[in-house]
């Protein structure tokens, strides 16, 4: 890979990234607020659609349905890595945005399985994979076409903007379940308020849609169409490429899913802190790494993203475990702090794995490299780690176990970076250089 590959931005002013840069961060919001969204309102959905005798078991099961959702997303990472590397990255974006939204406001309609019986769970699990499809298209895309705008020397502050979206998504999802937990007694948050946040989030999907519509040529200097089916050629062609990309994504979403996804259920379902305050705390902390993320994306560009990437990972192994402890003290104050100090690292981790992933592709198959290599990476680590989590506590009865899963998450993160160090540092100091010369 060399640098050169991403000197040329795909627009030609600083208001047209800019304007890339947001309808991308947008894209991935709405992705996440679903995602985020579905795991928020788990303990709530659990017995409606998969009632039992045994209330983990229910809720195991609503886990599984969102594992499940995410084994498609690779398929959706092919199919629209297929369409934008051949026919155009705004063509994909466009209709993955779409398909992501009209699946979450179908969430918020089904019915239960008191009113349609062993249907409900069915119609569950076919909303949740049309919506894994769409999405495998999204977050890739998304940092593929962010990349190909920023100028050299500021791919990492601009590429923040993509995890920005993504974890931005799981803070306005958990304020807007907070707010109706908060208005609505628990009787109605049961049986009818917790679709209000799904509804909500269609306006959201027209908002991105139009922002979107209104895209410079993104397309303009980037190579289409010169590969059939451009995954061939990625697996031909960047076979360590992808391996490299898909070992850090494990890293990335192995920690990142239990920060985001699984604490909130560990929270209300395992420590028993009221639902409304581990809402309200989940967007908190996630609106902290949000805001540190702008600072380790001109990190990331100063230092470079290795060893930002370096600093999530080892933050993540070395802190989550004692964060774990401070949550279980019983005291909501120290378990949001808990929380804080295991998220802060993803502010880190995210922005430097957003960078690296689109520039180990070239542009031919850049839009397929980075989708495929993202989508497997959060099937393998990220939509199973709730479900893993959760029953990882209910067999061992240690409420720190998750840790475990975690830790060997971030090794193998490590050695993605091992392997990338040597010639990223070259590639790097050239980029460095360059940016320096043409300011």
């Amino acid at each position: 890979m060399s640098v050169d590959e991403l000197k040329a931005s795909s627009v030609q002013t600083p208001a047209q990234v800019r304007r890339v840069v947001l309808a991308g961060g947008l894209g991935t919001l709405i992705e996440y607020y679903d995602y985020a969204l579905y795991g928020y309102v788990a303990t709530i959905i659990a017995p409606l659609f998969f009632p039992g005798q045994d209330p983990v078991a229910s809720l195991l099961s609503v886990l599984l349905v969102f594992a499940l959702s995410y084994v498609v997303r690779p398929v959706g990472g092919i199919v629209f890595g297929w369409v934008g590397d051949r026919f155009g990255r705004k063509r994909a974006l466009l209709v993955t945005v779409v398909g992501i939204g009209l699946a979450n406001t179908a969430v918020g309609l089904l019915p239960t399985y008191a009113t349609v019986g062993r249907l409900a769970p069915v119609l569950l699990l076919i909303v949740r994979i049309a919506q894994g499809f769409f999405a495998g298209g999204e977050v890739g895309g998304s940092a593929t076409v962010i990349a190909e705008a920023a100028p050299p020397g500021k791919k990492a502050r601009y590429g923040a903007l993509t995890p920005m979206g993504t974890n931005a998504g799981f803070a306005v999802a958990s304020a807007a379940i907070g707010i109706v937990s908060g208005l609505l007694a628990t009787d109605q948050l049961n049986s009818w308020g917790w679709r209000i946040p799904f509804l909500v989030g269609l306006p959201l999907t027209v908002l991105c849609y139009l922002a979107r519509r209104m895209l410079p040529d993104i397309d303009r200097n980037v190579t289409l169409g010169r590969h059939g089916f451009p995954l061939l050629s990625a697996l031909r062609s960047y076979p360590r490429a992808l391996l490299q990309a898909i070992a850090l994504g494990i890293g990335v979403q192995g920690a990142a899913y239990i920060g985001s996804t699984f604490i909130g259920i560990y929270l209300v379902t395992n420590l028993h802190y009221p639902k409304t305050a581990v809402f309200w705390i989940t967007a908190g902390v996630t609106l902290v790494a949000v805001a540190l993320m702008p600072l380790t994306g001109r990190l990331a560009d100063r230092i470079g993203p290795l060893k930002v990437a370096a600093i999530g990972l080892i933050g993540y192994a070395a802190i989550t475990y004692p964060g774990l402890l401070l949550m279980n003290v019983g005291n909501l104050g120290l378990a949001a702090l808990g929380y804080v100090l295991i998220m802060v690292n993803m502010a880190f981790l995210q922005v430097a794995s957003y960078t690296l992933t689109p520039q180990l592709f070239p542009d031919s198959v850049r839009y397929t490299g980075t989708a495929l290599a993202t989508n497997l990476s959060v099937l393998i680590a990220g939509g199973t780690a709730p479900y893993i989590a959760t029953w990882l506590v209910s067999r061992t009865h240690d409420l720190r176990s998750p840790y475990y899963f975690v830790a060997t998450t971030c090794v193998i993160g490590l050695v993605a970076l091992a392997t990338l160090w040597r010639k990223w540092r070259q590639n790097f100091l050239l980029a460095t250089n360059t940016a320096n010369s043409a300011s």
